[in-house]
Order: structure tokens, then sequence, then C-alpha cells
């Protein structure tokens, strides 16, 4: 049996550790790249929590109103930006990393919102630059969706849970069979039939 030649034939496919270990690298690459842009907006929106709350005061006043605690605007613009800035840390790390990108989507979301709605659209260049901000809010909202969904080649909570149903509606029935099986044996020990 001969070789293909070289350029010829179907490619062969990749091996599948091969495969896994170079999605590892390009994870343990992109994903502080992703968070790095959370993690400086987060420290920049801590830094300047009083413009912040200005921006987000739409949102944060009636949040402020709803919760059955006094606390200030100020306050709740500075724990949204230490939740970017916590779940930007974790998701370059690695750690928790779905929930991190569930976290880091939500708050994007609701500060693109926000600056889009504030965003001053009294020149031409002004409006040119509050679309380009859009487009690449949604972009990183979108990265951040994406990681939220990456199991790193693992199963998800939907398969494992599927599959846990599965082998438990196996196991009880070879259990019922089992028992079934010794019930039928004992009436015949005790009916001699």
């Amino acid at each position: 049996m001969s070789l293909p030649r070289a350029g010829t034939g179907r490619p062969r496919m990749a091996d599948s550790t091969t495969k896994e270990a170079s999605l590892s690298i390009i994870r343990a690459i992109a994903r502080p790249m992703l968070a790095s842009s959370f993690i400086f907006s987060g420290l920049d929106r801590l830094r300047h929590a009083e413009t912040t709350a200005k921006q987000l005061s739409p949102v944060l006043g009636p949040l402020s109103a709803a919760l059955p605690l006094d606390v200030s605007e100020k306050t709740l613009a500075r724990a949204l930006a230490a939740a970017q800035v916590g779940a930007g840390v974790l998701l370059a790390a690695g750690k928790f990393s779905r929930p991190a990108a569930v976290v880091l989507a939500l708050t994007a979301g609701l500060s693109t919102v926000v600056e889009y709605r504030n965003a001053n659209t009294d020149t031409k260049e002004n409006r040119a630059h509050r679309r380009n901000q859009l487009s690449s809010n949604i972009a990183l909202i979108g990265g951040a969706l994406l990681a939220s969904m990456d199991t790193e080649g693992r199963p998800g909570l939907a398969w494992r849970t599927e599959k846990l149903l599965a082998s438990g509606k196996k196991n009880a029935k070879t259990q019922l069979k089992n028992a079934d099986k010794q019930v039928r044996a004992l009436a015949h020990d005790v009916t001699g039939q």
C-alpha cells in the first residue's frame, strides 16, 4: 500500500490532543486579551465613580430606590465597576470564566446603552465617534458571550445533566429487571412451580 505524494490526497485530520493543545494555547492568550479591555474600563470607572454615577443615573437611580438598603448611586457605580474588574480578572485567569464572561457581557451591555444615549451628537465627528464606540462595545459584548459558552472541550452542564438522567434511567431499568427476577425466583420457590 503506497502513501499519497505530498500535496495530493485528502488532508489528514489533526490529532485530537494536538487540536485541544492548540486551542488551550489560544484560550490562554485570547482570554486575557478580551478581559484587558473590561479591566481597564472598570478601573477607569472606579477612579471616576462620580462621573460614572452621573452617566449611569438613569439606571442606577431606580435600582438604588428598589434596594432595601439606602445605597447611593455613586456606591452602586463603584460596585458595578468593581464587578467588571473582578470578572475581568477571573476571565483573564481562566477561573470561573463562564460566569465571569456573563457578568462582563451584562455590565458592558448596560454601559453601552447608557453611553450611546448620553453621547454628544452635535457634530458629524461626534456622531461618527458614537457609532464607532457602539460597534466596538457590541464586539466586546459578543466576545464575552462567546467566552461564556466556551466549555474548554469539556461537556457543558446541559450535556452532563442529560447523560446523568440517561444513566439514572438505565440504572433504574436494570434494578427493576433484577428485582423482577428475584421476585419471580422467590415466587417459584414458594409455590414450587
